[in-house]
């Protein structure tokens, strides 16, 4: 899996999702639907939202409303307007303020708490409304539907997020590392109209990104060089770890502690959004009361960002079984009929999360009560390796079940200036999942670690965990960690990675320079969610490298403000990894615990 590939699918692709992409595949007769353009929103300040409003035909008896909330233009979703419209719902496609056909000046994310409070409230008055109101929705028009919700709305009966970020923890940065992808969506979402075909000039922005790389300039500069400074970009610039900026985005614990309604949420695996996801899944579980948390269900498909919506049999190299095609429309649907029409609940719904395990002889869903119960125990696997040799995946360490009591510790030499993976970067890779360019031209500028041969086929589910003793000479750097399958025939597939920038080894919240040559162990604790039967005579494969790449804030290890350093900066730091007695560095893999349950 190439560097490009690690911040474009499984972190980059955060907001944005094209019209073709999001566009449903509803096979309704225009007939079925009544159709009224141009539907103006007050809101309290003022300012009119404008809307497309999708009737049932005929329609003689108020009705539950959804509406979706959209800073990518409402006609968008027309698709999906007449599908819900044409199944019993009223459904509008709302234009966030500032966008499209609506009033007011748009500012991402922060505005969307109060103006879809205000949304709910006027749709509960309108004659062709019963009084209960949805929302539909996945990326931004998932975290919209959370900043409604903790505004508690009255009439807002239930809420169905999908792949939605959570402010400061995967977007605009993760764990704490920007992304030049910040602005190629800041662009698309600039003025009132649709800017897709900026946004997916791949060729110009991969050279942007390339440029702000190889030529070692500030971070800080990038809206400038693309052409179109930014203040919003500077702002997100002034705010590099979570902080009030960022929580003020979010529910609190207290407004977590107060939404009591009927939340279905979804993710995938290879969503560039789970961990936002899955921060407000944990978050709403942690303060929730107990007849909240009853109601709140969790689905984790096989899927990227684009497939929470709009499921695929193939992504990135990997084919899915049948049972991944989940009908994401009808399943919504059903889910409106059981918490607004005292329906049945979805037969789909057999236990409160639900997840997919892929792999050979495993593609079909399973079940746990809690997200904690998917995993029956973590099993540690320590790294090794033989007098320190460890920088290749032809010279790699090893993952063993029991720790050395005396080994030499392992070594990379990181220099910010080396821009050599800009070639393999750049490259359009189809198979971006099983892709291997990145990690072959890169030897011996990581670690990396094997296990032995799986004996038996063996399910993994849940979050890895990675606990390593490092020593660095430099105040600062970042870490990329990755774990993929190494299947008996060469193929490599990527489970799951994490981030870490040193800095913030102790706190997301809080920099503390690492003091040079302490030994101190690091915990990469947010892995995102993986479900994998991995073949008899599969190895895994653990990765530790520097954060390299063109699609990346890049830090040059100084210490300093990583936004405003260039290339004059650059300190070449030397990463220790330790793994004896008294350092048992570790890989604690996630074994499934639940049994395989019968696909509706």
């Amino acid at each position: 899996m190439s560097m490009r590939t690690l911040f474009v699918a499984t972190c980059l692709a955060c907001l944005a999702t094209t019209t073709m992409a999001i566009a449903a595949t509803a096979e309704t007769a225009p007939t079925q639907v009544d159709f009224r353009w141009g539907v103006k929103i007050p809101l309290r300040d003022g300012v009119k939202l404008d809307a497309t409003l999708y009737r049932p035909q005929g329609q003689a008896a108020p009705l539950p409303c959804v509406f979706t909330l959209t800073p990518y233009i409402a006609a968008s979703y027309h698709d999906r307007g007449m599908y819900f419209a044409a199944h019993g719902y009223v459904f509008l496609t709302v234009d966030v303020r500032g966008r499209g056909n609506s009033e007011g000046q748009f500012t991402p994310l922060l505005q969307e708490a109060h103006d879809g409070y205000d949304i709910v409230e006027w749709l509960a008055k309108q004659p062709y409304c019963d009084g209960k109101i949805s929302m539909w929705g996945g990326s931004y028009a998932g975290y919209d539907q959370w900043a409604t919700a903790k505004e508690f709305p009255p009439h807002l009966a239930t809420i169905v997020p999908v792949a939605s970020p959570f402010a400061g923890v995967d977007f605009p940065r993760r764990n704490n590392i920007a992304y030049p992808y910040d602005m190629q969506w800041l662009l698309l979402t600039a003025g009132r109209t649709g800017q897709e075909k900026i946004f997916g000039d791949d060729a110009f922005w991969i050279a942007k990104f390339k440029q702000l790389y190889t030529q070692h300039l500030a971070f800080k500069t990038l809206d400038t060089l693309v052409g179109a400074p930014s203040p919003i970009f500077q702002t997100w610039v002034a705010h590099p770890a979570i902080d009030a900026y960022w929580d003020s985005y979010n529910p609190t614990a207290a407004q977590f502690a107060k939404i009591d309604l009927p939340i279905l949420s979804i993710t995938g695996q290879y969503d560039g959004d789970q961990p936002g996801a899955m921060r407000f899944y944990r978050e709403f579980m942690a303060h929730a009361s107990a007849q909240a948390k009853a109601q709140h269900y969790l689905i984790i498909g096989p899927w990227d960002h684009a497939g929470t919506r709009t499921p695929q049999a193939e992504m990135g190299g990997l084919k899915f079984g049948k049972a991944s095609l989940l009908d994401l429309n009808d399943l919504h649907r059903q889910w409106y009929d059981w918490t607004m029409k005292s329906g049945s609940k979805p037969a789909f719904l057999k236990d409160r999360v639900a997840y997919y395990v892929l792999g050979d002889g495993a593609e079909d869903w399973r079940y746990a009560p809690t997200l904690d119960a998917v995993t029956a125990q973590a099993t540690p696997l320590y790294l090794s390796s033989h007098d320190g040799r460890a920088n290749d995946v032809f010279e790699s360490g090893a993952l063993l079940a029991q720790v050395a009591s005396q080994a030499q510790p392992d070594r990379y030499v990181y220099d910010p200036l080396d821009t050599s993976s800009a070639a393999v970067d750049a490259l359009d890779v189809p198979n971006m999942l099983t892709d291997q360019h990145w990690i072959l031209q890169q030897g011996g500028k990581y670690l990396v670690y094997h296990t032995a041969p799986f004996p038996k086929a063996t399910d993994i589910a849940g979050f890895f965990k990675l606990s390593a003793w490092i020593a660095l000479d430099q105040p600062d750097t970042d870490f990329h960690v990755a774990v993929y399958e190494i299947q008996p025939d060469g193929t490599n597939v990527f489970l799951s990675d994490d981030l870490l920038r040193a800095r913030y080894r102790h706190s997301d919240r809080t920099a503390e320079l690492v003091p040079k040559g302490k030994i101190e162990r690091y915990d990469f604790d947010h892995f995102t969610f993986v479900a994998r039967r991995i073949q008899a005579g599969s190895r895994l494969r653990l990765v530790i490298a520097p954060v390299n790449t063109l699609y990346s804030e890049k830090n040059y290890n100084a210490g300093g403000v990583v936004a405003d350093e260039t290339g004059k900066d650059a300190r070449t730091v030397t990463v220790d990894l330790y793994h004896d007695a008294q350092h048992p560095s570790a890989l604690f893999v996630p074994m499934a615990g639940q049994e395989k349950a019968k696909s509706p």
